[in-house]
């Protein structure tokens, strides 16, 4: 069966633009200033800071590229997609209250006042080159689903869903993305859970499903079941997720610390429950769907088994999920461009309204570059192959001394120029002259980061750099003993 849409799902996913664009319209109204954008002035309820961070970490990659390793190992998809449920329960109990505690705009506030000025620019400049980096894959995979399903080249769904995003995100910042999320949130529960009934219908009920293909319900089927391969992406997502600035944005945007950790612990929740209703319908496609491109197989799959207007809520929803993701991620990236690099280098003494502005057109520069960059994610071996090749080669050294600077006292200005040089010359050292496996490669960049971080505390530490941190670790240890009395 040819895979595209009619009339009647071109009319529901219409619908679902127009109320995203209204939404993220109306909430525009409640901006006025550059705080109310970046962090919605301290007034996010923790549930709705909770499902925007889920929102924020899941997108139509789920149903390219986990979908995709679903139809080839089975279970063994979930396994690895929980890696994000572990780190928002770790998140939620480790890092919250501390993030919370900061009271900063933007993370980089934050590393100014553990390291100093000069490590504050590094991590900007290199932070915001990685998130142009990461979210190439979530783009990708949007403009992937428009050429399948719309039937338009895949440069032209990715500038689609690029103007699609600014328009809502620009005009209401925080405000726009949260309440967007929310609405998101359902029509992506909704369509999931219908495409779950109808593909196990089709394979004749779950038991049927087992019984033809009982490999690919062994948890650890294929090479990403292996622990060593495991062990290797659980902890890269650790340390991405947590030092990813949307969910540290979220988590500053509560009004207090135990709404940060419930907000935690609820998209830790959404996480986890997730992959198992979006991803036995992959599972379920290999024994209906035999031979087709895995990343397309929840794609075909939905258009075999849902009827006209499902299908189009279906595309809805993948749409709200990477819309969403990537809503997120040029919002606080913005905020980064604006508050860490133009005012802090051109314009300190910038009010208000220029900043404002500067915010709304960093955010068109950052979506530009993201654009341009996910035409190439094909020539990395696909959105899975890609996002985690990225996320180790260049997430880890830039993440590590925002993660661990918060938990270790010793490391130093000097550990984390160590960590981001060492770690990415060795991880390409590995993946390519080597020739290691992904997962010892990443294992190894790892260890290699942490150690050089660890080490730089060992070297002289600057007087103005000793005193912010031991300032800031002395103001966590005092509110933490106040809070077990």
């Amino acid at each position: 069966m040819e895979t595209s849409l009619c009339g009647v799902d071109f009319a529901v996913v219409a619908a679902y633009f127009a109320v995203t664009l209204a939404a993220g319209l109306f909430m525009g109204r409640y901006v006025r200033c550059a705080r109310d954008f970046f962090s919605g002035g301290k007034k996010v309820p923790w549930w709705m800071g909770a499902i925007s961070s889920y929102m924020a970490m899941i997108s139509s990659f789920v149903f390219i590229a986990h979908a995709g390793v679903a139809y080839q190992d089975g279970l063994v998809a979930i396994l690895v997609f929980w890696s994000t449920a572990f780190a928002m329960v770790a998140g939620a109990w480790i890092f919250a209250w501390r993030w919370q505690r900061v009271q900063v705009t933007t993370p980089m506030e934050y590393l100014e006042q553990r390291y100093g000025p000069s490590v504050r620019q590094v991590i900007s400049w290199c932070g915001i080159a990685f998130r142009v980096l990461d979210n190439m894959v979530r783009l990708y995979s949007l403009g992937l689903i428009a050429s399948v399903l719309l039937r338009i080249p895949l440069s032209a769904g990715i500038w689609l869903g690029v103007v699609i995003v600014l328009a809502y995100t620009l005009t209401g910042g925080l405000w726009s993305v949260l309440v967007t999320d929310v609405i998101q949130c359902t029509i992506l529960f909704t369509a999931a859970v219908a495409m779950l009934f109808l593909s196990l219908n089709a394979v004749g009920g779950l038991g049927a499903l087992v019984q033809a293909l009982p490999g690919h319900f062994e948890a650890f089927n294929g090479h990403r079941g292996s622990f060593m391969f495991l062990f290797a992406y659980y902890l890269i997502v650790f340390i991405k997720y947590n030092g990813n600035w949307a969910f540290i944005q979220r988590l500053e945007s509560v009004p207090d610390e135990r709404s940060a950790i419930k907000m935690g612990l609820l998209t830790a929740v959404l996480l986890g429950m997730f992959p198992v209703v979006a991803l036995l319908p992959a599972i379920a496609a290999r024994h209906l769907l035999p031979g087709v491109n895995p990343e397309e197989a929840y794609l075909t799959l939905c258009t075999r088994l849902l009827p006209p207007g499902a299908l189009g809520l279906m595309v809805s929803a993948m749409l709200a999920a990477t819309l969403s993701t990537l809503a997120s991620e040029f919002n606080v990236t913005s905020s980064v461009f604006s508050k860490d690099i133009y005012q802090r280098l051109l314009r300190p003494a910038a009010g208000a309204k220029e900043m404002l502005v500067v915010g709304r057109f960093g955010m068109v520069a950052v979506a530009a570059l993201v654009a341009v960059g996910a035409q190439f994610v094909t020539a990395l071996g696909g959105a899975f192959e890609a996002n985690k090749l990225l996320m180790a080669l260049f997430g880890v050294p830039i993440m590590v001394p925002s993660v661990f600077g918060i938990l270790w006292r010793r490391p130093n200005t000097a550990g984390v120029y160590a960590c981001i040089a060492v770690g990415v010359a060795g991880g390409l050292v590995f993946n390519n002259l080597m020739g290691l496996s992904w997962e010892r490669a990443t294992i190894a960049q790892t260890a290699i980061c942490l150690a050089a971080y660890w080490a730089g505390g060992f070297f002289p530490t600057a007087v103005r750099e000793r005193e912010g941190r031991d300032a800031l670790f002395a103001l966590l240890e005092r509110k933490n003993m106040e809070v077990e009395r």
